[in-house]
């Protein structure tokens, strides 16, 4: 699971990331139109960067071989988002943003065999050493969502918890891929920050709770260096933009979860708190299926 570093309702640029937006000359935000190929090199030095930071604040959260589907603390063995036990028995699976992956290796001690994908070699770096402490060792590619280098229906379910879908320009070319590497029925589950975030300042105290953007503004979210170059990109979409994009590449929508704020959660993961979490969701989750 990746959490997204700076929601686009706050300019604010939040202190956990001080290191890593220094190392990549970060200077001031912006909301400006970013094409494929910026974004991947945004993303791509952005996560190589953070990769140490993000997994030293949230890997103990995270397990090294457990399925975590959001800062709520869904969890797969619990929630059975991706179909029962027995189904993911050797099961073809694609995870989207793996991050170091700990879903894949948990998928891959269900029986699945499981490839686990990521734009980030720092991330993959972190997986890597993660499969030589766990024995798990589902396969780890280098390569863009967008792009999946990956055969026509070799899987039966694809996955992604926070993972690529809001650092990519196109949901309707991430889908296409999707859906092309699925068999026909197949499952497509993922979790991004729920689209109503966007409109408030990305603070999990009080200042959090007054919405300061408007919704309906897709304008992506851009920190930029001295020269104009992103140095990381998020991009906004409304929850109809997702169902659309969806429906228009064969998926058809199974459901839609919005997780509560569990009672006795206490942990905060950056802009998620228990007091957001009571008052409005933070997390979306669709459970899709290929249309045959």
């Amino acid at each position: 699971m990746s959490e997204t570093p700076s929601a686009a309702g706050s300019a604010a640029r939040d202190p956990r990331y001080a290191d890593t937006e220094r190392a990549l000359g970060t200077a001031r935000v912006a909301y400006r139109t970013v094409g494929s190929a910026e974004a991947e090199r945004a993303s791509l030095a952005w996560w190589d960067a953070d990769a140490d930071t993000y997994l030293g604040e949230h890997g103990e959260f995270l397990g090294e071989a457990d399925f975590v589907w959001c800062p709520e603390g869904v969890r797969e063995e619990q929630a059975r988002l991706l179909g029962p036990s027995d189904a993911l028995d050797g099961a073809d699976v694609l995870e989207l943003g793996c991050g170091s992956a700990p879903c894949a290796r948990w998928l891959t001690a269900q029986g699945a065999g499981v490839v686990a994908l990521d734009l980030s070699a720092g991330m993959l770096q972190h997986a890597r050493a993660a499969e030589r402490r766990t024995g798990l060792a589902p396969t780890l590619l280098q390569a863009n969502a967008e792009a999946l280098p990956l055969r026509a229906g070799g899987f039966d379910i694809a996955c992604s918890s926070f993972g690529a879908l809001m650092f990519v320009p196109s949901l309707e070319t991430v889908f296409a891929e999707v859906a092309r590497i699925l068999r026909p029925g197949g499952s497509w589950v993922f979790s991004v920050t729920h689209p109503m975030r966007w409109i408030f300042p990305d603070d999990p105290g009080p200042t959090g709770l007054t919405a300061v953007e408007p919704y309906f503004d897709r304008t992506p979210y851009v920190e930029q260096d001295g020269r104009g170059i992103a140095t990381y990109v998020e991009y906004h979409r409304t929850l109809g933009d997702y169902v659309r994009a969806l429906t228009s590449t064969g998926f058809r929508l199974l459901d839609l979860v919005e997780p509560e704020w569990p009672e006795g959660h206490t942990q905060a993961w950056g802009q998620w708190s228990p007091l957001r979490g009571k008052l409005f969701p933070g997390t979306a989750i669709f459970r899709t299926q290929r249309v045959s």
